[in-house]
């Protein structure tokens, strides 16, 4: 297989264990798994010889695994672990890294190194978020669950465009805290936002992926949403 030309998406979906890979990486495999491993790999300027390497040794290890393959199941059982695993986590996951950013920028003003203007992204951030979660639990995922997948062209384009800007608004969060390395001297608490923002990236860039590259993919292939937005 010619991993090079394959998309990454298509890569982190079908092979259990490239997620992880590509994440070590800093590889986008969600918002921008439409593009080849090639492409993203030059863009990253990363050598694609040790990936290829590793894509294979996890494809190897696949074969006689029996994790489960979110690839191979239902419409129904996708959107039953969106729900429970990512949305539920999301809203639980929020408020609290809302109140440790508040705390650490009200204690640590004085700080050079201080995550200024991080309570008031989380915030639009948050509210970003469940505005799109509510879209889908209320509009897409009820049409899907009614076998409307095919017709569902126009949701799913508008939520990959929101999965767009919910990358960008991480990509803002690691500006905001030095790539979420806590600064020599960070008390408990800056330490534990850092750990749990860290968590919440790995959460919703999962979640995007699942979405954008599984469930989605069903019906709107990434290849026809970045022919549509243009790129």
């Amino acid at each position: 297989m010619d991993y090079l030309d394959l998309p990454v998406g298509q890569l982190a979906r079908d092979i259990p264990g490239a997620t992880g890979l590509f994440e070590s990486h800093r590889l986008d495999f969600c918002c921008g798994g439409g593009r080849t491993l090639r492409a993203a790999a030059q863009e990253a300027g990363i050598d694609t010889a040790p990936i290829v390497a590793a894509l294979r040794e996890l494809e190897t290890r696949a074969a006689g695994a029996t994790e489960r393959r979110w690839s191979e199941a239902s419409e129904a059982e996708l959107i039953d672990h969106i729900l429970t695993r990512y949305h539920a986590v999301h809203r639980e996951q929020l408020p609290e890294l809302l109140r440790l950013a508040r705390k650490v920028e009200q204690v640590h003003v004085e700080r050079p190194d201080c995550p200024h203007g991080l309570a008031d992204h989380l915030y639009a951030m948050a509210q970003g978020l469940e505005s799109h979660m509510r879209k889908e639990e209320a509009v897409l995922f009820p049409m899907i669950g009614r076998g409307a997948g095919p017709l569902a062209t126009a949701p799913i384009t508008v939520m990959r465009a929101e999965h767009d800007q919910h990358g960008a608004e991480l990509r803002r969060i690691a500006d905001l805290t030095a790539e979420l390395v806590p600064p020599r001297g960070a008390c408990t608490t800056w330490r534990a936002l850092y750990s749990g923002l860290e968590q919440f990236r790995k959460d919703l860039i999962a979640h995007i992926h699942l979405e954008n590259n599984v469930l989605f993919e069903r019906f709107v292939p990434g290849a026809r949403y970045q022919e549509a937005v243009g790129r």
